[in-house]
């Protein structure tokens, strides 16, 4: 095998763990009654609805709370686990779906979403670019908020 020059080594980008593929996030929310039960919020994570796929008794929570500044989705200087949904169905229950969250740099990490993905195979960790992440959550809270509290909600 013959031997590469350190220019052509840097040259190359690595293969494999290293790289890590971008997701997009777009979040969507249900206004609740006369649709369905209560307000909740939808999160598709590259086109796939993360808290169906996890789990099909879930539901996302009210996006007022979720969404809010500050709040559980919005990434800080220490991971830290939130809740995204709760159990809906058949009855309203204890269980929570939980998500790991993380900043680094640019990049803001959801860990142990464990939901299948367009293959099927698990998918366990997604990345978002931060100023892609943070427009889509401030787009969605003020959606919700305008359309939740404007005289033509009923």
């Amino acid at each position: 095998m013959p031997r590469r020059s350190p220019r052509e080594l840097r040259a190359t980008a690595p293969e494999g763990p290293s790289e890590r593929a971008m997701s997009s996030l777009l979040v969507g929310w249900c206004p609740g009654p006369p649709v369905c039960g209560a307000l909740h919020t939808y999160l598709f994570v590259d086109g796939l609805d993360l808290v169906a796929r996890s789990d099909s008794r879930m539901v996302g929570l009210d996006p007022r709370r979720l969404l809010r500044p500050g709040g559980p989705l919005h990434p800080a200087d220490r991971p830290r686990t939130v809740d995204v949904a709760t159990q809906e169905r058949p009855v309203p229950g204890p269980d929570r779906l939980a998500i790991h969250i993380r900043l680094r740099g640019e990049t803001v990490t959801w860990s142990e979403p464990a939901y299948p993905g367009p293959d099927g195979g698990p998918v366990e960790e997604v990345h978002f670019h931060l100023k892609q992440y943070l427009g889509e959550i401030a787009r969605a809270y003020a959606a919700s908020n305008h359309r939740t509290t404007s005289p033509d909600h009923r």
